[in-house]
């Protein structure tokens, strides 16, 4: 699982181009695409560098607290894909 309280970010290798819909996210190494269908959840992954932890992002992006189980969600599953990385490894 992914810890929230940890640094994160985009990937280098990933590329985003935001949409009305949200943003696609092309990863240049493992050729994979994923789609952002929420604005609030790009807005969140924008935040990821120049915040503390994944919860300081929501936090940045204007995630209300009871609506972050789900972007928490949303990021583990970026995590999995390899679109976003601790930055701690």
């Amino acid at each position: 699982p992914m810890d929230a309280h940890a640094p994160w970010r985009l990937s280098p290798q990933v590329s985003v181009r935001p949409e009305p819909f949200g943003a696609l996210l092309y990863h240049f190494g493992t050729r994979k695409l994923s789609f952002l269908k929420d604005r609030n959840l790009l807005a969140v992954v924008e935040h990821l560098d120049s915040s503390e932890s994944a919860l300081a992002a929501c936090d940045a992006a204007g995630i209300p607290p009871a609506d972050r189980p789900t972007y928490l969600r949303a990021l583990e599953t970026l995590a999995a894909s390899a679109m976003i990385e601790d930055r701690t490894s």
